[in-house]
Protein backbone atom coordinates (compact mmCIF):
# COMPACT_ATOMS: atom_id res chain seq x y z
CA UNK A 1 0.00 0.00 0.00
CA UNK A 2 0.90 3.66 -1.02
CA UNK A 3 0.98 6.08 1.82
CA UNK A 4 0.41 9.77 0.98
CA UNK A 5 3.64 10.69 2.20
CA UNK A 6 5.41 8.19 -0.12
CA UNK A 7 3.86 10.41 -2.83
CA UNK A 8 5.41 13.22 -1.73
CA UNK A 9 1.86 14.97 -0.62
CA UNK A 10 0.14 16.37 2.55
CA UNK A 11 -3.23 15.78 3.18
CA UNK A 12 -4.44 19.40 2.58
CA UNK A 13 -2.89 18.72 -1.10
CA UNK A 14 -4.23 14.96 -1.81
CA UNK A 15 -8.09 16.92 -0.45
CA UNK A 16 -7.98 19.42 -3.01
CA UNK A 17 -6.75 17.36 -5.92
CA UNK A 18 -9.80 15.07 -5.45
CA UNK A 19 -12.56 17.80 -4.67
CA UNK A 20 -10.99 19.30 -8.45
CA UNK A 21 -11.87 15.76 -9.60
CA UNK A 22 -15.12 14.97 -7.59
CA UNK A 23 -16.12 18.62 -9.44
CA UNK A 24 -15.15 17.29 -12.91
CA UNK A 25 -17.25 14.19 -12.66
CA UNK A 26 -20.31 16.05 -11.11
CA UNK A 27 -19.51 18.36 -14.14
CA UNK A 28 -19.42 14.87 -16.84
CA UNK A 29 -22.79 13.90 -14.99
CA UNK A 30 -25.04 17.45 -16.02
CA UNK A 31 -23.65 16.26 -19.97
CA UNK A 32 -25.79 13.42 -19.39
CA UNK A 33 -28.91 15.70 -18.95
CA UNK A 34 -28.14 18.61 -21.37
CA UNK A 35 -30.45 19.18 -24.25
CA UNK A 36 -28.08 22.32 -25.96
CA UNK A 37 -27.29 20.81 -28.96
CA UNK A 38 -29.58 17.79 -29.74
CA UNK A 39 -31.26 19.26 -32.41
CA UNK A 40 -28.22 19.97 -34.10
CA UNK A 41 -26.94 16.69 -33.79
CA UNK A 42 -30.04 14.85 -34.63
CA UNK A 43 -30.03 17.46 -38.29
CA UNK A 44 -26.43 16.18 -38.72
CA UNK A 45 -27.59 12.17 -38.74
CA UNK A 46 -31.00 13.30 -40.43
CA UNK A 47 -29.26 15.76 -43.56
CA UNK A 48 -27.42 12.56 -45.47
CA UNK A 49 -31.00 10.39 -45.61
CA UNK A 50 -32.58 12.78 -47.05
CA UNK A 51 -30.35 14.44 -49.21
CA UNK A 52 -30.46 10.48 -50.50
CA UNK A 53 -33.84 10.19 -50.85
CA UNK A 54 -33.93 13.66 -52.28
CA UNK A 55 -31.46 13.82 -55.04
CA UNK A 56 -33.49 10.51 -56.92
CA UNK A 57 -36.54 12.25 -56.71
CA UNK A 58 -35.19 15.26 -58.20
CA UNK A 59 -33.30 13.56 -60.98
CA UNK A 60 -36.97 11.28 -61.80
CA UNK A 61 -38.71 14.86 -62.20
CA UNK A 62 -36.04 16.17 -64.55
CA UNK A 63 -36.38 13.08 -65.85
CA UNK A 64 -39.63 12.84 -66.48
CA UNK A 65 -39.35 17.11 -67.78
CA UNK A 66 -37.55 16.02 -70.29
CA UNK A 67 -39.91 12.89 -71.29
CA UNK A 68 -42.34 15.40 -72.05
CA UNK A 69 -40.15 17.84 -74.24
CA UNK A 70 -39.60 14.97 -76.32
CA UNK A 71 -42.94 14.23 -76.93
CA UNK A 72 -43.77 17.98 -77.18
CA UNK A 73 -40.93 17.89 -79.99
CA UNK A 74 -42.88 14.64 -81.61
CA UNK A 75 -46.35 16.35 -81.51
CA UNK A 76 -44.73 19.46 -83.38
CA UNK A 77 -43.74 17.72 -86.27
CA UNK A 78 -47.07 16.01 -86.22
CA UNK A 79 -48.79 19.24 -86.26
CA UNK A 80 -45.92 21.00 -89.22
CA UNK A 81 -47.00 17.85 -91.13
CA UNK A 82 -50.63 18.61 -90.81
CA UNK A 83 -50.55 22.38 -91.72
CA UNK A 84 -47.53 21.72 -94.51
CA UNK A 85 -47.73 18.42 -96.00
CA UNK A 86 -44.97 15.33 -96.38
CA UNK A 87 -41.61 16.85 -96.27
CA UNK A 88 -39.42 14.50 -94.59
CA UNK A 89 -36.62 17.06 -93.84
CA UNK A 90 -38.35 19.77 -92.81
CA UNK A 91 -40.25 17.51 -90.18
CA UNK A 92 -37.06 16.69 -88.53
CA UNK A 93 -36.11 20.33 -88.27
CA UNK A 94 -39.73 20.87 -86.87
CA UNK A 95 -38.64 18.44 -84.06
CA UNK A 96 -35.49 19.68 -83.59
CA UNK A 97 -36.60 23.11 -82.76
CA UNK A 98 -39.38 22.75 -80.92
CA UNK A 99 -37.24 22.12 -77.64
CA UNK A 100 -34.56 23.52 -75.97
CA UNK A 101 -33.06 20.12 -75.17
CA UNK A 102 -29.87 20.33 -77.27
CA UNK A 103 -29.89 16.39 -78.14
CA UNK A 104 -33.51 15.82 -79.95
CA UNK A 105 -33.51 14.46 -82.83
CA UNK A 106 -36.27 12.95 -85.59
CA UNK A 107 -35.30 9.53 -85.65
CA UNK A 108 -36.02 7.24 -86.84
CA UNK A 109 -36.84 9.70 -89.87
CA UNK A 110 -40.66 10.49 -90.43
CA UNK A 111 -42.28 8.24 -92.36
CA UNK A 112 -45.93 8.41 -94.47
CA UNK A 113 -47.67 5.35 -94.86
CA UNK A 114 -51.43 4.27 -95.68
CA UNK A 115 -53.91 2.69 -92.84
CA UNK A 116 -56.88 2.13 -91.33
CA UNK A 117 -57.34 3.14 -87.65
CA UNK A 118 -58.27 0.39 -85.36
CA UNK A 119 -58.80 1.56 -82.13
CA UNK A 120 -55.52 1.76 -80.33
CA UNK A 121 -53.24 1.68 -83.56
CA UNK A 122 -52.99 2.22 -87.16
CA UNK A 123 -53.09 -0.97 -89.78
CA UNK A 124 -51.38 -0.59 -92.79
CA UNK A 125 -53.71 -0.84 -95.72
CA UNK A 126 -53.36 -0.29 -99.21
CA UNK A 127 -53.71 3.53 -100.35
CA UNK A 128 -57.23 4.00 -102.54
CA UNK A 129 -58.97 1.27 -100.91
CA UNK A 130 -61.35 1.31 -98.23
CA UNK A 131 -60.84 -0.03 -95.08
CA UNK A 132 -63.22 -3.18 -93.05
CA UNK A 133 -65.07 -0.44 -91.48
CA UNK A 134 -66.05 1.34 -94.20
CA UNK A 135 -63.81 4.69 -93.97
CA UNK A 136 -61.66 5.64 -97.00
CA UNK A 137 -58.07 4.92 -95.87
CA UNK A 138 -55.82 7.37 -94.76
CA UNK A 139 -52.74 8.64 -95.31
CA UNK A 140 -50.42 8.88 -92.18
CA UNK A 141 -47.73 10.81 -91.14
CA UNK A 142 -45.34 9.18 -88.35
CA UNK A 143 -43.17 11.35 -86.61
CA UNK A 144 -40.39 10.25 -83.89
CA UNK A 145 -38.13 12.23 -81.30
CA UNK A 146 -35.49 10.66 -79.34
CA UNK A 147 -33.08 12.51 -76.64
CA UNK A 148 -30.30 11.00 -74.54
CA UNK A 149 -30.89 11.30 -71.00
CA UNK A 150 -28.09 11.42 -68.50
CA UNK A 151 -29.42 11.01 -64.78
CA UNK A 152 -27.37 13.17 -61.79
CA UNK A 153 -25.80 10.16 -60.32
CA UNK A 154 -25.42 6.44 -61.66
CA UNK A 155 -28.51 4.23 -61.09
CA UNK A 156 -27.32 0.45 -61.43
CA UNK A 157 -30.55 -0.23 -63.15
CA UNK A 158 -29.97 2.54 -65.69
CA UNK A 159 -26.73 2.01 -66.83
CA UNK A 160 -24.81 5.14 -67.99
CA UNK A 161 -28.11 6.79 -69.45
CA UNK A 162 -31.73 6.44 -70.96
CA UNK A 163 -32.93 7.33 -74.21
CA UNK A 164 -36.09 8.54 -74.17
CA UNK A 165 -38.35 8.45 -76.91
CA UNK A 166 -41.77 9.50 -78.44
CA UNK A 167 -44.03 9.04 -80.99
CA UNK A 168 -46.90 11.13 -83.56
CA UNK A 169 -49.17 10.24 -86.09
CA UNK A 170 -51.36 12.30 -87.92
CA UNK A 171 -53.85 11.61 -91.11
CA UNK A 172 -52.81 14.27 -93.44
CA UNK A 173 -55.63 13.09 -96.23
Amino acid sequence: MISIRTIGLNKREVTRRTTGLRRRFADLKGLAHANGGNSAIEFALATPILIGLLVPVADLGIAFSQQLQVQEAAQAGAQYALLHGFNSGAISNAVTNATTLPSVTASPAPSQSCGCPTGTTIASATCSTTCPNGETVGTYVFVNARSAYTPALPYSMLGSGVTLTAQAAVRVQ
